[in-house]
């Protein structure tokens, strides 16, 4: 803990105290178990480590100027594990016993919260793994619920700054109406490739088109996408883009400070109209894109010269994070103090 730059960390693992556990067997949850132990024993016939019987979280908390530490909409966390679970056929775990996990968790771990303008944060990883021993494709009879946490830093290394990212129709991230709408580790293991090939070429992540078409923004790598035109928030509607908790989040703030809000399909030819554009999520907040690079039709669109970030964009950021931090009232309920 004293070695530890609160304002120099990665977003990387750091280990921490505990972690928490729960088991589901015989049709039901067991209770909450403790553990300080970094390590996992499963079979080796695990339905997660063969048929991809896995989904996860990601959420943060948050020290205010005022000491006391809050988690952001958890709640919406908890229903969005249910829905991976349900997508894939496992057990889903209830929204109240979710909760508990995350307050349990962080009380455990609570000097591994960040210092407020530190501009770092507790992340908290839930995960559900299928532990049943199967050779046959079906779903296990048995689950593990698992929370872990640890202090992190800004996911991209610039921080709040504008960075390119690019487009290689040649790869998808999901499937039209596959599993792009649960959080579910092969859909990461499915960007891997197009995204160390961005990282090479100097983008930070890529941004894919629709699977069926490649007519329509999708969505980036790790984040969801939105456009600002004027007063207007514009963000992708499809089958296969994970529904993200911090884009509901800016929509609705959005419409607080008098912008349009319209979810629906994106052409590709509308990125050309776009007066900002961004990526947005848990680990990023939001990331301003300052250029999209077409490496197919070698087209660019450039929505920073100068390196700044767009008004819009900055104040919903600032927004977002003062609510966060307890910075500004909370007028939507989506804070929890941790008592």
């Amino acid at each position: 803990m004293e070695n530890l730059n609160w304002s120099a960390l990665p977003f990387g693992y750091i280990k921490t105290d505990y972690n928490v556990r729960c088991y589901y067997r015989n049709g039901q949850w067991g209770e909450l178990e403790v553990s300080s132990s970094e390590i996992l024993n499963i079979h080796m016939a695990a339905t997660c480590l063969h048929y991809g019987q896995e989904s996860f979280e990601g959420l943060k908390a948050f020290k205010g100027k005022d000491g006391k530490i809050r988690v952001f909409r958890m709640d919406e966390n908890a229903k969005r594990l249910q829905s991976s679970c349900g997508g894939i056929k496992m057990a889903e775990l209830p929204v109240d016993r979710f909760e508990e996990a995350v307050r349990k968790v962080i009380r455990l771990n609570e000097r591994f919260v960040p210092p407020y303008e530190s501009g770092s944060a507790l992340y908290i990883r839930p995960l559900v793994l299928g532990l049943g021993a199967q050779v046959g494709v079906k779903p296990a009879d048995e689950y593990l619920f698992l929370i872990f946490v640890t202090p992190v830093g800004p996911y991209f290394k610039t921080g709040f700054k504008p960075s390119k990212v690019c487009i290689m129709r040649a790869y998808d991230r999901a499937a039209p109406h596959g599993t792009g709408t649960y959080k579910v580790g092969g859909n990461y293991a499915a960007s891997l490739v197009a995204g160390e090939k961005a990282k090479e070429h100097g983008y930070a992540a890529v941004l894919y088109l629709d699977p069926k078409e490649k007519k329509y923004v999708d969505e980036c790598g790790p984040a969801n996408f939105f456009g600002i035109r004027g007063k207007t928030y514009i963000t992708p509607a499809s089958t296969s883009i994970l529904p993200s908790i911090t884009n509901k989040s800016l929509i609705q703030l959005a419409e607080t400070i008098g912008l349009t809000v319209e979810r629906r399909p994106v052409p590709y030819e509308e990125l050309a109209t776009l007066d900002e554009a961004a990526e947005c999520g848990t680990a990023a907040v939001i990331a301003p894109i300052s250029q999209i690079d077409d490496l197919d039709e070698n087209k660019s669109f450039v929505y920073s010269k100068d390196g700044q970030v767009g008004p819009i964009c900055n104040q919903l950021y600032t927004k977002l994070r003062a609510i966060q931090y307890g910075d500004e009232p909370d007028p939507f309920g989506w804070v929890t103090i941790i008592d």
